[in-house]
This record gives structure tokens, C-alpha cells and sequence, in this order.
């Protein structure tokens, strides 16, 4: 139960991650779904049914102009993030977006540009930020007993999706960088407080998939931070197994986050240092209910919220240059038909 008014949420799409995503952390806070939209009408109502959404609208466009809804959440696909992120903003809604949050950086910053202009709140859903393991890892680099920090390994992989999957068309911005590789780069900038300023990338390198040129099976990029931290940030969408680590190197000792993206499944951060090993269990609620609860205190008290629009330009300018440096395009934008 929450104090303060409840959220009035609209979802765009049913899609699969929404269960996880956004409907248990709204019923847990107390926020309210007001609407759904979906490409099939069937889909969404059999979505409302399901998860307690209070009214079924007929389109997307219907959805962010409803003036019940307050909140627009975005789990469409790549693709569709930016174009109605876009659409939400100049509605006047907030706006919580799954990753990434546009399909390159010109269109970031577009983005980046409306919410100057609407005066909403725009949060990209690095959900894993607000989880106690990323706290803890933050925190033992804050207390000195990893010593000066030195290195940084992140890997996000999966099995492969079906050849048919939206995550391999090109059109449609997919490629392992864009679903799994943004996790390991977001991680990494966001330990630049530990590494003297912000990390420039130095190297990437990456393998298309057969059959779908110009999209990456897998990308590891090199990173450089300012203070000599080094930075390994690696994804892949057609891995042996499920891989979501990060992994920080100090001078006196190292920490591993054994599933920083899913904790829910995993929660064990992994310490070594001269004095031993040892494993910390720091829970498994999900980061997905974290997220929302720090979006809504900040809708409803003020208090601060570490993601906002410059944060998700930044870190679609430097998945655009691993792009680039590993040979492969840059993701192309979509234009929704209505806006021409």
C-alpha cells in the first residue's frame, strides 16, 4: 500500500515481459493500469483480463491521448520505443520505456528534446540499477575493502531466440547490443564515480548472424576510463547458456554480481579478497518492483531518479560508435504513418 496517489499506468502492447515488468510491480505498489493497447484487439483484451487493466483502448495513439493515463509504459519493440516515446511525450505524459530507448542516437536526442519541451519525467527501464545486488557492489567499492578499482567485466548473454524473432531484424533495431549489450554498457557508466569520469570506447568487435546482415549475433567492446580503469563489456544472442555477470577488479580484492540483470533468479554477489571468500544474498524481489518504486517517489515526493533522458542519450551514442567500430550499421529509426 502506498501513501500517495496511486499511479494511473497505460501499456502500450502485451507484450510477454510486461507480467514481470510492470504488472506485478504495479499491483505490489498499489498503482493502477488504466489502459492497454495492442495490434490485436483480442490480445489486449485477453491482457486486461488477465492482469486487471482497468479499460481496453482501441490503438496506441488512443492510448497515449487517454486522459486518464499519466504514466505511458513502453515495451513495444526496439524499433517502437523511440517513435512513441516521442508520441507519449507530446501528449504530456511520463514516459517509463523499456531498453534501449530509441533506435540511435539522433533519434535519443530527439527524445532528449521533447522532454525538455514537455516537462515530464522519462526513465529508461535499466531496471537492474535499483536492485540491492548493483547497491551492494556500489557500496563495496565506495568502503575501500576492494581497494582501487582496476577492471571491469560484464557479460549478457543468451541462447538464441527463433530465426523469426523481431530481435534479428535489422528494420526493427534488433542485434545483441541492442537487447542484451546495452545492460553491459549501462553497467560499466555507471561506475564511472569509482574510475575518474565516464568511459570512452577503445575497441569492439562483433559476428553477424547468418541470414540477417547487418545484425550482431555478438559485440564486445573495450572500454577506457578516465583514472586507467579498464573496461570489458561483452553480449550474445546466441550463446551456450544464460550469462548476465558483472564482474569489478580492485587492487585489494574483487566482487561479482552473479546475475546482475535477473536477480530475482540469482541474487548472490561473490567477494574475494586477501581475508577470503565469501557469498552475500541480497534478495530476490524483483528489480522491475524497485524501478517502479523509485519512479513513483519521484512522481509523487521529489526525490531523485539516477536515469533520465541525457542518461539514455548517453548511452545510445555509445552503443551507435560500437556500431561503428565494429563494422556493423547503425540501427535505423522508424517513422510512425500519422506523423509522416
Amino acid at each position: 500500500m502506498t501513501a500517495a496517489e496511486p499511479l494511473r499506468i497505460g501499456v502500450l502492447g502485451a507484450a510477454r515481459i510486461a507480467e514481470l515488468s510492470i504488472v506485478g510491480p504495479a499491483r505490489s505498489g498499489g498503482h493502477r493500469l488504466v489502459a492497454v493497447a495492442a495490434r490485436d484487439r483480442g490480445r489486449a483484451e485477453a491482457f486486461a483480463a488477465a492482469h486487471g487493466v482497468e479499460r481496453v483502448v482501441g490503438s496506441y495513439a488512443d492510448l497515449v491521448a487517454a486522459p486518464e493515463v499519466e504514466v505511458v509504459y513502453n515495451p513495444l519493440a526496439n524499433s517502437l520505443h523511440g517513435p512513441w516515446n516521442l508520441a507519449a511525450l507530446q501528449a504530456g505524459k511520463h514516459v517509463l520505456t523499456e531498453k534501449p530507448s530509441a533506435s540511435n542516437a539522433a533519434e535519443a536526442a530527439e527524445v532528449h528534446q521533447a522532454v525538455a519541451k514537455a516537462g515530464t519525467v522519462f526513465m529508461e527501464g535499466f531496471h537492474y540499477l535499483f536492485h540491492p545486488v548493483v547497491l551492494r557492489l556500489h557500496e563495496l567499492l565506495d568502503s575501500g575493502e576492494l581497494g582501487e578499482l582496476r577492471h571491469v567485466e560484464t557479460m549478457v548473454a543468451m541462447p538464441a531466440p527463433a530465426a523469426g524473432d523481431v530481435r534479428w531484424s535489422l528494420p526493427l533495431a534488433g542485434g545483441a547490443l541492442m537487447d542484451l549489450g546495452c545492460y553491459s554498457l549501462h553497467a560499466q557508466r555507471m561506475l564511472a564515480p569509482w574510475a575518474g569520469g565516464a568511459p570512452q570506447l577503445v575497441g569492439a568487435r562483433g559476428g553477424a548472424k547468418a541470414q540477417a546482415p547487418g545484425v550482431d549475433e555478438w559485440l564486445d567492446a573495450d572500454l577506457e576510463f578516465p583514472g586507467g580503469v579498464t573496461g570489458s563489456a561483452r553480449c550474445h544472442m546466441a550463446y551456450h547458456e544464460w550469462r548476465m555477470s558483472c564482474r569489478v577488479v580492485g587492487s585489494r580484492g574483487e566482487a561479482t554480481i552473479v546475475n546482475f540483470v535477473q536477480p530475482h533468479l540469482d541474487d548472490r554477489v561473490v567477494v574475494r579478497t586477501a581475508a577470503g571468500e565469501r557469498t552475500e544474498e541480497l534478495g530476490r524481489r524483483s528489480s522491475y518492483t524497485y524501478q517502479l518504486e523509485a519512479f513513483a517517489a519521484h512522481l509523487r515526493r521529489g526525490e531523485p531518479l539516477v536515469l533520465d533522458a541525457e542518461d539514455a542519450l548517453t548511452t545510445m551514442r555509445l552503443i551507435d560508435d560500437c556500431y561503428r567500430l565494429a563494422g556493423f550499421p547503425v540501427r535505423p529509426r522508424t517513422v510512425l504513418p500519422h506523423t509522416g
